[in-house]
């Protein structure tokens, strides 16, 4: 996938896409910042406050009436650009709510943008006329608690919920692997045409992919299952087994979504832990 940073691309009438120059192993090429339609916008997901990034932004808006800026949750590759978004614009921060981030752990400051703001808070189901048309929340708590999603016609602008690159990081204590489960059948009952993610290409063929996560995470559950029946394990030791190969940079979050799938497991009575070992319920 080529990486034009900071250069607005119109990927279908009325959605022009801009990359900010962030990538890493957790956003791929970078965050890619939507716009929404042609006489008015909507900025979805502004993404990191770079510098370059927001002169981009504004550039690309040119002077157009900017009828919200829409973040679809609060880490910080997602939502801090919003801040001198809207001081350069007068546009209302609208869409996910802000965390509490002693809810969180102690991944919060790195990982979460603790000065969101937003102006307004969208419910599921809630729209917001944006150039004639309606853009409409849909909450997708699982990746992180207050994860939206955004519809416009057919397409859907999907955060991290669902990613074009790669599967979805569900940490806890603010990721949660049920409602992550739970969010992602919502999205397999609906008929949208293509996902707009924030990181990685288009996926064109929504509910086959969709069905291919579930799939994946089913598959995961079914292999810790197996593992920690094998013998009581620590998150590590199911790290090591579960994922050979890895990239040491994303060992920490593959402990994670282990950790999510055992406390899921361990509210429906599947496993059960000792300290820091778990094993299989009899």
């Amino acid at each position: 996938m080529d990486a034009p940073y900071d250069l607005l691309e119109q990927v279908e009438p009325g959605i022009a896409r801009l990359l900010a120059h962030n990538p890493s192993a957790f956003t791929y090429t970078g965050t890619q910042t939507y716009l929404l339609g042609e006489r008015e916008v909507a900025v979805i997901d502004p993404g990191p406050d770079l510098p370059g990034h927001v002169e981009a932004l504004l550039k690309a808006i040119g002077g157009r009436p900017v009828a919200a800026i829409m973040c679809t949750h609060t880490h910080r590759d997602h939502s801090p650009a919003a801040r001198p978004l809207r001081a350069a614009t007068g546009a209302a921060v609208v869409g996910c709510a802000p965390l509490a981030l002693e809810t969180v752990g102690p991944r919060a400051d790195a990982a979460f943008d603790g000065e969101y703001r937003p102006d307004r808070v969208l419910g599921h189901g809630e729209p917001l006329a944006v150039d004639g048309r309606a853009v409409t929340a849909l909450a997708t708590p699982g990746h992180t608690s207050n994860h939206l999603c955004f519809a416009w016609g057919d397409a859907l602008f999907t955060g991290d919920h669902v990613m074009g690159w790669s599967t979805t990081v569900v940490v806890p204590p603010d990721g949660d692997m049920a409602q992550y489960m739970a969010s992602l059948d919502k999205l397999r009952q609906r008929d949208d045409r293509i996902y707009f993610p924030a990181h990685g290409p288009p996926v064109t063929r929504p509910k086959q992919y969709v069905r291919s996560l579930i799939g994946h995470r089913l598959q995961r559950e079914a292999q810790i299952l197996r593992l920690v029946g094998e013998k009581p394990r620590g998150i590590p030791d199911i790290v090591a087994e579960a994922y050979p190969g890895l990239d040491p940079r994303l060992v920490a979050a593959a402990g994670g979504s282990v950790l999510a799938h055992l406390l899921d497991l361990e509210r429906r009575g599947l496993v059960f832990r000792d300290g820091e070992t778990w094993s299989k319920a009899a």
